[in-house]
């Protein structure tokens, strides 16, 4: 199970980390512990606990600020953490990530092998983005509510909980959404603009890291934190938040990584007739339904494969460069070699490293 909590969970109006939050978030962790459920926890906080400790007015908008602010906070956050599980005979273990630590795939599988090193030894694995590390926008998550997301499809977690200052996801009149099957555009449709002061995030992260996680066959719950044992209950049968229905079929962890660690960075178009092998018959990409190519990429990167109206279907590593598929798009697979000058695969993306991010197929 993963748990994540924010910002405004875990501060005040003052901006200050509030101890006895993060004191009940901690026993509800330990007696989770208890009942042999491995849980790894996402927490925010470190900028709002430097905040509150620097006399800030607010949210710093420099980077070099906010980093130097998020150092300031960190260990306090972690300070606070270690008492209040200490008191229930656990450690409170930290973990600080960065993007890069997703897109490679030899970090990203070693972030599981300490995760449950971790909880072998009796710890509480808990998960921050090392903003001090961040050098640029591009190299930054958005907001822990992605990082708890990519955390869930790394463990295989059959739960991720996230937990905020509202119920759940709220209907046009206010009223709690109890099930969601899908989260697609009706869903996205009552998501409100407004988040909170001292927070990166809101209700449309929040159901970005529910698609990512019920699309790999998991489900997701959102749920107001300052509810007593909230998590307790949800796990006692307790119809409390919003459930997220996982996806029939579960993806494999690479599967996982494919779909949503990695930013892809380059871009396949495909005509009508490869979206409906690709989406429909689960075959391999072939250069022959190939549009449009946009890049640079190399042999071996992770491309989007868009359909003709701009939605992206899948991602898969590409068996060629952007420049080889832009002299072979359109052409059959035996016309190749003489373009080319040499032998070549038959797919432009083979089906086994194509993983689809629309549906509930994979």
């Amino acid at each position: 199970m993963v748990v994540k909590v924010g910002t405004a969970l875990l501060t005040g109006d003052d901006g200050r980390l509030d101890t006895r939050r993060i004191s009940h978030i901690s026993g509800q962790l330990a007696a989770l512990h208890q009942r042999g459920i491995r849980v790894t926890l996402v927490s925010s906080g470190a900028v709002g606990a430097g905040i509150g400790l620097t006399g800030q007015p607010g949210r710093p908008r420099s980077m070099p600020m906010l980093q130097a602010t998020a150092a300031v906070g960190q260990p306090s956050l972690m300070a606070l953490y270690g008492r209040a599980l200490a008191r229930h005979g656990l450690h409170a273990g930290q973990v600080l990530v960065s993007r890069h630590d997703f897109e490679e795939r030899v970090r990203y599988v070693n972030i599981r092998n300490t995760l449950d090193a971790l909880h072998r030894l009796k710890a509480i694995p808990i998960i921050n983005e090392n903003d001090t590390i961040a050098v640029e926008e591009l190299d930054r998550f958005a907001d822990n509510d992605t990082i708890s997301a990519l955390v869930a499809n790394l463990l295989r977690a059959d739960l991720l909980v996230i937990l905020t200052v509202v119920d759940g996801l709220l209907d046009a009149q206010g009223n709690l959404v109890d099930l969601v099957m899908h989260v697609d555009e009706q869903a996205q449709g009552l998501v409100r603009k407004d988040k909170s002061k001292l927070g990166s995030g809101g209700m449309r992260s929040k159901l970005g890291a529910a698609s990512l996680v019920t699309e790999a066959g998991q489900g997701v719950v959102i749920a107001n934190g300052r509810k007593p044992n909230v998590l307790l209950r949800l796990l006692d049968g307790e119809r409390v938040g919003t459930i997220f229905a996982p996806a029939a079929r579960k993806r494999s962890a690479r599967q996982c990584w494919l779909a949503g660690a990695v930013r892809p960075i380059g871009r396949i178009v495909l005509d009508d007739g490869a979206v409906q092998a690709v989406l429909q018959r689960g075959k391999s990409l072939l250069a022959r339904g190939i549009t449009q190519v946009t890049g640079p990429f190399h042999r071996g990167s992770i491309v989007r494969v868009v359909a003709p109206d701009g939605r992206t279907i899948a991602h898969g590593i590409s068996n060629y460069s952007y420049e080889e598929l832009n002299r072979i798009k359109g052409l059959k697979s035996s016309e190749f070699a003489a373009v080319l000058g040499r032998p070549s695969r038959d797919e432009v993306i083979h089906r086994d490293n194509l993983v689809l991010t629309v549906g509930n197929g994979d």
